[in-house]
Protein backbone atom coordinates (compact mmCIF):
# COMPACT_ATOMS: atom_id res chain seq x y z
CA UNK A 1 0.00 0.00 0.00
CA UNK A 2 1.29 3.47 -0.96
CA UNK A 3 0.33 6.92 0.31
CA UNK A 4 0.52 10.48 -0.91
CA UNK A 5 -0.55 13.94 0.15
CA UNK A 6 -1.40 16.82 -2.16
CA UNK A 7 -3.65 19.78 -2.78
CA UNK A 8 -6.39 17.79 -4.51
CA UNK A 9 -8.95 19.18 -6.96
CA UNK A 10 -12.38 17.80 -7.78
CA UNK A 11 -15.46 19.51 -9.24
CA UNK A 12 -16.61 20.12 -5.66
CA UNK A 13 -13.52 21.26 -3.74
CA UNK A 14 -9.85 22.17 -3.59
CA UNK A 15 -8.29 20.89 -0.40
CA UNK A 16 -5.20 19.19 0.95
CA UNK A 17 -5.92 15.49 1.36
CA UNK A 18 -4.12 12.20 1.74
CA UNK A 19 -4.73 9.21 -0.53
CA UNK A 20 -3.94 5.58 0.22
CA UNK A 21 -3.75 3.30 -2.83
CA UNK A 22 -2.70 -0.20 -3.78
CA UNK A 23 -0.06 -0.75 -6.48
CA UNK A 24 -1.09 -4.39 -6.86
CA UNK A 25 -4.82 -3.93 -7.43
CA UNK A 26 -4.23 -0.50 -8.94
CA UNK A 27 -7.13 0.98 -6.98
CA UNK A 28 -7.69 3.80 -4.49
CA UNK A 29 -8.19 2.49 -0.95
CA UNK A 30 -9.28 5.67 0.81
CA UNK A 31 -9.12 9.47 0.51
CA UNK A 32 -9.32 12.10 3.24
CA UNK A 33 -7.60 13.46 6.30
CA UNK A 34 -5.93 10.15 7.09
CA UNK A 35 -3.54 11.48 9.73
CA UNK A 36 -0.41 9.96 8.17
CA UNK A 37 2.76 11.78 9.33
CA UNK A 38 4.57 13.55 6.50
CA UNK A 39 7.72 11.50 7.01
CA UNK A 40 5.74 8.28 6.49
CA UNK A 41 4.20 9.34 3.17
CA UNK A 42 5.53 7.86 -0.05
CA UNK A 43 4.81 11.06 -1.99
CA UNK A 44 4.24 14.65 -0.90
CA UNK A 45 3.36 17.56 -3.20
CA UNK A 46 3.48 21.17 -2.01
CA UNK A 47 0.87 23.86 -2.62
CA UNK A 48 2.43 24.85 -5.96
CA UNK A 49 0.91 21.66 -7.33
CA UNK A 50 -2.63 20.49 -7.98
CA UNK A 51 -3.52 16.79 -8.00
CA UNK A 52 -6.45 15.75 -10.20
CA UNK A 53 -7.94 12.33 -10.79
CA UNK A 54 -6.19 10.93 -13.86
CA UNK A 55 -7.05 13.13 -16.83
CA UNK A 56 -8.62 11.70 -19.98
CA UNK A 57 -9.09 12.75 -23.60
CA UNK A 58 -12.29 11.57 -25.27
CA UNK A 59 -11.14 12.41 -28.81
CA UNK A 60 -7.87 11.28 -30.38
CA UNK A 61 -6.70 9.68 -33.63
CA UNK A 62 -4.09 7.05 -32.79
CA UNK A 63 -4.10 6.03 -36.50
CA UNK A 64 -3.47 2.30 -36.03
CA UNK A 65 -5.91 -0.26 -37.45
CA UNK A 66 -5.76 -3.73 -39.00
CA UNK A 67 -4.46 -2.35 -42.30
CA UNK A 68 -1.39 -0.78 -40.68
CA UNK A 69 -1.43 1.82 -43.47
CA UNK A 70 -1.20 4.82 -41.16
CA UNK A 71 1.11 3.42 -38.48
CA UNK A 72 3.90 5.63 -39.86
CA UNK A 73 1.99 8.62 -38.43
CA UNK A 74 1.18 7.16 -35.02
CA UNK A 75 0.28 3.83 -33.43
CA UNK A 76 -1.22 2.84 -30.12
CA UNK A 77 2.19 2.56 -28.46
CA UNK A 78 3.44 6.01 -29.51
CA UNK A 79 0.03 7.56 -28.82
CA UNK A 80 0.21 6.16 -25.29
CA UNK A 81 3.71 7.61 -24.84
CA UNK A 82 2.44 11.03 -25.94
CA UNK A 83 -0.56 10.70 -23.63
CA UNK A 84 1.64 9.98 -20.61
CA UNK A 85 3.96 12.81 -21.60
CA UNK A 86 0.99 15.17 -21.50
CA UNK A 87 -0.44 13.88 -18.22
CA UNK A 88 -3.26 11.79 -19.71
CA UNK A 89 -4.25 8.38 -18.37
CA UNK A 90 -6.86 7.29 -20.92
CA UNK A 91 -8.20 8.33 -24.32
CA UNK A 92 -10.86 7.47 -26.90
CA UNK A 93 -9.70 6.68 -30.44
CA UNK A 94 -11.82 7.74 -33.42
CA UNK A 95 -12.95 5.34 -36.19
CA UNK A 96 -11.97 7.11 -39.45
CA UNK A 97 -9.40 4.44 -40.35
CA UNK A 98 -8.70 2.66 -43.65
CA UNK A 99 -10.51 -0.30 -42.07
CA UNK A 100 -13.14 1.41 -39.90
CA UNK A 101 -14.67 -0.38 -36.87
CA UNK A 102 -18.34 -0.53 -37.85
CA UNK A 103 -19.64 -3.91 -36.59
CA UNK A 104 -18.95 -6.36 -33.77
CA UNK A 105 -16.10 -8.09 -35.56
CA UNK A 106 -14.20 -5.07 -36.87
CA UNK A 107 -14.75 -3.20 -33.59
CA UNK A 108 -13.37 -6.04 -31.46
CA UNK A 109 -10.38 -6.50 -33.75
CA UNK A 110 -9.45 -2.83 -33.44
CA UNK A 111 -10.03 -2.76 -29.68
CA UNK A 112 -7.69 -5.74 -29.32
CA UNK A 113 -5.01 -3.79 -31.21
CA UNK A 114 -5.54 -0.89 -28.81
CA UNK A 115 -4.86 -3.20 -25.85
CA UNK A 116 -1.17 -2.61 -26.48
CA UNK A 117 -1.95 0.39 -24.26
CA UNK A 118 -3.32 -1.90 -21.52
CA UNK A 119 -6.85 -0.56 -21.64
CA UNK A 120 -5.79 3.10 -21.53
CA UNK A 121 -6.95 3.63 -25.13
CA UNK A 122 -10.45 2.57 -26.08
CA UNK A 123 -12.25 2.89 -29.39
CA UNK A 124 -15.32 4.43 -30.97
CA UNK A 125 -17.36 2.62 -33.60
CA UNK A 126 -18.14 4.45 -36.81
CA UNK A 127 -21.52 5.30 -38.28
CA UNK A 128 -21.64 5.33 -42.08
CA UNK A 129 -24.27 5.22 -44.84
CA UNK A 130 -24.63 1.41 -44.59
CA UNK A 131 -23.93 0.71 -40.90
CA UNK A 132 -26.08 -0.62 -38.07
CA UNK A 133 -25.51 -0.62 -34.27
CA UNK A 134 -23.30 -3.21 -32.62
CA UNK A 135 -24.90 -5.87 -30.43
CA UNK A 136 -23.63 -4.20 -27.23
CA UNK A 137 -23.21 -0.57 -26.07
CA UNK A 138 -20.18 1.34 -27.42
CA UNK A 139 -19.54 5.00 -28.22
CA UNK A 140 -20.24 6.00 -31.84
CA UNK A 141 -18.87 8.74 -34.06
CA UNK A 142 -20.60 10.23 -37.10
CA UNK A 143 -19.01 12.55 -39.65
CA UNK A 144 -21.78 14.74 -41.03
CA UNK A 145 -19.57 15.89 -43.92
CA UNK A 146 -16.23 15.02 -45.59
CA UNK A 147 -13.16 14.98 -43.36
CA UNK A 148 -10.11 12.71 -43.17
CA UNK A 149 -11.10 9.19 -44.28
CA UNK A 150 -14.08 7.79 -46.18
CA UNK A 151 -16.58 7.29 -43.32
CA UNK A 152 -18.87 10.29 -43.84
CA UNK A 153 -22.27 11.39 -45.15
CA UNK A 154 -22.94 13.46 -48.27
CA UNK A 155 -26.44 14.60 -47.37
CA UNK A 156 -28.77 14.93 -44.41
CA UNK A 157 -31.57 12.55 -45.54
CA UNK A 158 -29.14 9.62 -45.72
CA UNK A 159 -27.79 10.40 -42.26
CA UNK A 160 -31.28 10.74 -40.82
CA UNK A 161 -32.35 7.39 -42.28
CA UNK A 162 -29.32 5.62 -40.78
CA UNK A 163 -29.81 7.22 -37.37
CA UNK A 164 -33.30 5.75 -37.12
CA UNK A 165 -31.47 2.51 -36.27
CA UNK A 166 -29.33 4.12 -33.52
CA UNK A 167 -32.07 5.40 -31.22
CA UNK A 168 -30.87 5.89 -27.64
CA UNK A 169 -27.19 5.34 -28.50
CA UNK A 170 -24.21 7.48 -27.45
CA UNK A 171 -23.28 9.37 -30.62
CA UNK A 172 -20.61 12.02 -31.16
CA UNK A 173 -21.07 14.39 -34.11
CA UNK A 174 -18.47 16.08 -36.29
CA UNK A 175 -20.60 19.09 -37.23
CA UNK A 176 -19.89 20.36 -40.75
CA UNK A 177 -22.65 20.51 -43.33
CA UNK A 178 -21.65 18.67 -46.55
CA UNK A 179 -23.69 20.90 -48.89
CA UNK A 180 -22.10 24.10 -47.59
CA UNK A 181 -18.64 22.50 -47.78
CA UNK A 182 -19.30 21.56 -51.41
CA UNK A 183 -20.46 25.11 -52.20
CA UNK A 184 -17.27 26.61 -50.72
CA UNK A 185 -14.67 24.10 -51.90
CA UNK A 186 -13.10 26.53 -54.40
CA UNK A 187 -12.40 29.25 -51.83
CA UNK A 188 -8.77 30.26 -51.36
CA UNK A 189 -8.17 29.56 -47.66
CA UNK A 190 -9.08 26.56 -45.52
CA UNK A 191 -11.27 28.49 -43.07
CA UNK A 192 -13.15 29.92 -46.07
CA UNK A 193 -13.64 26.45 -47.56
CA UNK A 194 -15.08 25.24 -44.25
CA UNK A 195 -16.93 28.35 -43.03
CA UNK A 196 -18.67 28.94 -39.73
CA UNK A 197 -22.02 28.58 -41.49
CA UNK A 198 -21.21 24.90 -42.21
CA UNK A 199 -20.73 24.20 -38.51
CA UNK A 200 -23.80 26.20 -37.49
CA UNK A 201 -26.07 24.45 -40.01
CA UNK A 202 -24.76 21.03 -39.00
CA UNK A 203 -25.26 21.96 -35.34
CA UNK A 204 -28.93 22.70 -35.99
CA UNK A 205 -29.31 19.34 -37.73
CA UNK A 206 -27.40 17.43 -35.05
CA UNK A 207 -29.52 18.94 -32.28
CA UNK A 208 -32.70 17.99 -34.16
CA UNK A 209 -31.51 14.40 -34.58
CA UNK A 210 -30.35 14.12 -30.98
CA UNK A 211 -33.87 15.12 -29.92
CA UNK A 212 -35.72 13.06 -32.54
CA UNK A 213 -33.83 9.81 -31.94
CA UNK A 214 -33.27 10.33 -28.18
CA UNK A 215 -29.51 10.11 -28.65
CA UNK A 216 -26.97 10.79 -25.95
CA UNK A 217 -25.29 13.37 -28.12
CA UNK A 218 -21.86 14.97 -28.03
CA UNK A 219 -20.64 17.69 -30.40
CA UNK A 220 -16.95 17.26 -31.17
CA UNK A 221 -14.16 19.89 -31.26
CA UNK A 222 -16.62 22.79 -31.19
CA UNK A 223 -15.26 26.02 -32.70
CA UNK A 224 -17.90 28.72 -33.16
CA UNK A 225 -19.41 31.26 -30.84
CA UNK A 226 -22.52 31.50 -33.02
CA UNK A 227 -23.15 27.77 -32.66
CA UNK A 228 -22.86 27.99 -28.89
CA UNK A 229 -26.00 30.14 -28.89
CA UNK A 230 -27.94 27.30 -30.52
CA UNK A 231 -26.62 24.82 -27.96
CA UNK A 232 -27.63 27.08 -25.06
CA UNK A 233 -31.14 27.38 -26.47
CA UNK A 234 -31.41 23.62 -26.87
CA UNK A 235 -30.18 23.01 -23.32
CA UNK A 236 -32.63 25.60 -21.99
CA UNK A 237 -35.41 23.57 -23.61
CA UNK A 238 -34.18 20.46 -21.82
CA UNK A 239 -32.09 18.76 -24.51
CA UNK A 240 -29.10 16.90 -23.07
CA UNK A 241 -26.13 17.56 -25.34
CA UNK A 242 -22.42 17.59 -24.46
CA UNK A 243 -19.65 19.64 -26.02
CA UNK A 244 -15.93 19.18 -26.61
CA UNK A 245 -13.50 22.03 -27.20
CA UNK A 246 -9.84 21.69 -28.20
CA UNK A 247 -6.83 23.50 -26.75
CA UNK A 248 -6.02 24.87 -30.21
CA UNK A 249 -9.47 26.47 -30.63
CA UNK A 250 -9.09 28.08 -27.19
CA UNK A 251 -5.52 29.33 -27.75
CA UNK A 252 -5.22 30.27 -31.43
CA UNK A 253 -7.22 32.40 -33.83
CA UNK A 254 -6.60 33.16 -37.50
CA UNK A 255 -5.83 36.81 -36.74
CA UNK A 256 -2.76 35.60 -34.81
CA UNK A 257 -1.41 33.38 -37.59
CA UNK A 258 0.43 34.80 -40.64
CA UNK A 259 -1.23 33.77 -43.91
CA UNK A 260 1.92 31.89 -44.94
CA UNK A 261 1.70 29.73 -41.80
CA UNK A 262 -2.02 28.89 -41.95
CA UNK A 263 -1.34 25.47 -43.49
CA UNK A 264 0.62 24.35 -40.45
CA UNK A 265 -2.46 25.07 -38.30
CA UNK A 266 -4.97 23.45 -40.65
CA UNK A 267 -7.59 21.23 -39.03
CA UNK A 268 -11.29 20.37 -39.37
CA UNK A 269 -13.12 22.41 -38.24
CA UNK A 270 -10.66 25.25 -38.83
CA UNK A 271 -9.09 27.62 -36.35
CA UNK A 272 -11.62 30.47 -36.15
CA UNK A 273 -11.67 34.18 -35.42
CA UNK A 274 -10.69 35.89 -32.17
CA UNK A 275 -14.35 36.49 -31.32
CA UNK A 276 -15.03 32.73 -31.51
CA UNK A 277 -11.94 31.90 -29.46
CA UNK A 278 -12.91 34.36 -26.74
CA UNK A 279 -16.52 33.15 -26.65
CA UNK A 280 -15.37 29.55 -26.27
CA UNK A 281 -13.00 30.48 -23.45
CA UNK A 282 -15.82 32.29 -21.67
CA UNK A 283 -18.01 29.20 -22.15
CA UNK A 284 -15.30 27.12 -20.46
CA UNK A 285 -15.22 29.56 -17.53
CA UNK A 286 -19.00 29.33 -17.19
CA UNK A 287 -18.83 25.54 -17.08
CA UNK A 288 -20.70 25.11 -20.38
CA UNK A 289 -18.04 22.90 -21.98
CA UNK A 290 -18.05 19.25 -20.94
CA UNK A 291 -14.71 18.04 -22.30
CA UNK A 292 -11.27 19.43 -23.08
CA UNK A 293 -10.41 17.14 -26.00
CA UNK A 294 -7.31 17.45 -28.17
CA UNK A 295 -8.55 15.93 -31.45
CA UNK A 296 -4.92 14.70 -31.63
CA UNK A 297 -4.58 14.01 -35.37
CA UNK A 298 -0.96 13.33 -36.36
CA UNK A 299 0.30 13.70 -39.91
CA UNK A 300 3.88 13.99 -41.15
CA UNK A 301 5.30 17.43 -41.88
CA UNK A 302 5.33 16.53 -45.57
CA UNK A 303 1.61 15.76 -45.40
CA UNK A 304 0.94 19.01 -43.58
CA UNK A 305 2.81 20.89 -46.31
CA UNK A 306 0.51 19.24 -48.87
CA UNK A 307 -2.55 20.59 -47.05
CA UNK A 308 -3.62 17.68 -44.84
CA UNK A 309 -5.88 18.65 -41.93
CA UNK A 310 -5.06 17.68 -38.35
CA UNK A 311 -3.01 18.88 -35.37
CA UNK A 312 -1.31 17.02 -32.54
CA UNK A 313 -2.15 17.70 -28.90
CA UNK A 314 -1.49 14.85 -26.49
CA UNK A 315 2.01 15.93 -25.41
CA UNK A 316 0.91 19.41 -24.37
CA UNK A 317 -2.30 18.64 -22.45
CA UNK A 318 -1.12 19.27 -18.87
CA UNK A 319 0.92 22.39 -19.70
CA UNK A 320 -2.13 23.77 -21.50
CA UNK A 321 -4.25 23.15 -18.39
CA UNK A 322 -1.92 25.45 -16.43
CA UNK A 323 -2.59 28.14 -19.06
CA UNK A 324 -6.32 27.73 -18.54
CA UNK A 325 -5.84 28.25 -14.81
CA UNK A 326 -3.75 31.35 -15.49
CA UNK A 327 -6.54 32.64 -17.76
CA UNK A 328 -9.01 32.43 -14.87
CA UNK A 329 -10.65 29.04 -15.32
CA UNK A 330 -11.60 27.59 -11.93
CA UNK A 331 -9.51 24.45 -11.23
CA UNK A 332 -12.74 22.73 -10.15
CA UNK A 333 -14.11 23.32 -13.65
CA UNK A 334 -10.93 21.82 -15.07
CA UNK A 335 -11.34 18.76 -12.83
CA UNK A 336 -14.80 18.23 -14.27
CA UNK A 337 -13.89 18.64 -17.96
CA UNK A 338 -10.53 16.81 -17.92
CA UNK A 339 -11.05 14.06 -15.33
CA UNK A 340 -14.59 13.45 -14.10
CA UNK A 341 -16.61 13.86 -17.31
CA UNK A 342 -14.11 11.90 -19.46
CA UNK A 343 -14.09 9.27 -16.72
CA UNK A 344 -17.87 9.01 -16.69
CA UNK A 345 -17.89 8.72 -20.48
CA UNK A 346 -15.37 5.86 -20.31
CA UNK A 347 -16.96 4.09 -17.35
CA UNK A 348 -20.39 3.62 -18.95
CA UNK A 349 -18.88 1.23 -21.51
CA UNK A 350 -16.74 -0.83 -19.12
CA UNK A 351 -19.26 -3.74 -19.04
CA UNK A 352 -19.00 -4.11 -22.83
CA UNK A 353 -15.22 -3.87 -22.90
CA UNK A 354 -14.81 -6.31 -20.02
CA UNK A 355 -16.67 -8.93 -22.09
CA UNK A 356 -14.14 -8.41 -24.89
CA UNK A 357 -10.98 -8.40 -22.75
CA UNK A 358 -10.04 -9.06 -19.13
CA UNK A 359 -7.57 -6.15 -19.37
CA UNK A 360 -10.39 -3.85 -18.30
CA UNK A 361 -11.00 -5.81 -15.08
CA UNK A 362 -8.26 -3.79 -13.37
CA UNK A 363 -10.30 -0.57 -13.65
CA UNK A 364 -12.38 -1.27 -10.54
CA UNK A 365 -15.33 1.12 -10.40
CA UNK A 366 -13.75 3.06 -13.24
CA UNK A 367 -11.60 6.14 -13.78
CA UNK A 368 -11.82 9.89 -13.31
CA UNK A 369 -12.75 10.13 -9.63
CA UNK A 370 -10.75 10.43 -6.41
CA UNK A 371 -12.84 7.88 -4.53
CA UNK A 372 -12.38 4.47 -2.96
CA UNK A 373 -12.56 1.64 -5.48
CA UNK A 374 -11.68 3.76 -8.50
CA UNK A 375 -8.49 3.34 -10.49
CA UNK A 376 -5.50 4.98 -8.76
CA UNK A 377 -4.81 7.38 -11.63
CA UNK A 378 -3.52 10.83 -10.69
CA UNK A 379 -2.37 13.79 -12.78
CA UNK A 380 -0.26 16.29 -10.83
CA UNK A 381 0.45 19.67 -12.42
CA UNK A 382 3.07 22.14 -11.24
CA UNK A 383 1.83 25.74 -11.54
CA UNK A 384 5.13 27.46 -10.74
CA UNK A 385 7.60 26.08 -13.26
CA UNK A 386 7.00 27.41 -16.80
CA UNK A 387 7.64 25.11 -19.74
CA UNK A 388 8.53 26.00 -23.31
CA UNK A 389 7.37 23.38 -25.81
CA UNK A 390 10.29 22.23 -27.95
CA UNK A 391 10.54 19.31 -30.35
CA UNK A 392 12.73 17.26 -28.00
CA UNK A 393 9.92 17.30 -25.43
CA UNK A 394 7.42 15.56 -27.76
CA UNK A 395 6.68 11.83 -27.82
CA UNK A 396 4.23 11.75 -30.74
CA UNK A 397 5.74 9.86 -33.68
CA UNK A 398 5.38 12.80 -36.10
CA UNK A 399 7.41 15.06 -33.79
CA UNK A 400 5.60 18.36 -34.20
CA UNK A 401 3.03 20.45 -32.36
CA UNK A 402 1.05 23.65 -32.98
CA UNK A 403 2.40 24.78 -29.60
CA UNK A 404 6.10 24.62 -30.55
CA UNK A 405 7.97 27.50 -28.88
CA UNK A 406 4.95 28.42 -26.75
CA UNK A 407 5.80 28.90 -23.07
CA UNK A 408 3.11 27.68 -20.69
CA UNK A 409 3.01 28.88 -17.05
CA UNK A 410 3.36 25.33 -15.66
CA UNK A 411 3.91 21.71 -16.55
CA UNK A 412 3.24 18.10 -15.62
CA UNK A 413 4.77 17.28 -12.24
CA UNK A 414 3.85 13.60 -11.91
CA UNK A 415 1.59 10.95 -13.40
CA UNK A 416 0.31 7.83 -11.63
CA UNK A 417 -1.49 5.05 -13.48
CA UNK A 418 -2.90 2.16 -11.50
CA UNK A 419 -0.99 3.38 -8.47
CA UNK A 420 2.39 3.32 -10.22
CA UNK A 421 4.31 6.50 -10.94
CA UNK A 422 4.96 6.62 -14.69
Amino acid sequence: MKTLEALTVTSEFIKRLQIRFDEISGLIHDVGDLGIPKNELDYFFDDNCYLFAGMGDVHIHAREDLSGKNNYKEDFTTAQAAMHNGGLCHAGDMPNNPIPPIDDSSYEEKLKLALKAQGEIWTYAGIGPETRPLSYPVPYKVYMGPSIGELFFKDLPTLEEVLTHYQGQVVSFHCEDPVILEDHKKEELHHQKRPISAEVMATKDALLMIEKFKLKGKLCHYSTGEGMKLIREARYKGLEVEIEVTPQHLYFDIEQIPKADLGAFQMNPPIRYSTDRKELLEAVKRGEIDYLATDHAPHTLEEKERGTSGLTGLDTFAPFVTWLIQEGVDPRTIAKMTAEKPGDFFNQFLPSWRKISSVFDCMGKGVGHLQSGFRANFTVVDLNHPMTITQDKLKTKVGHSPFLNVTFPGQLKALFIGGRKV
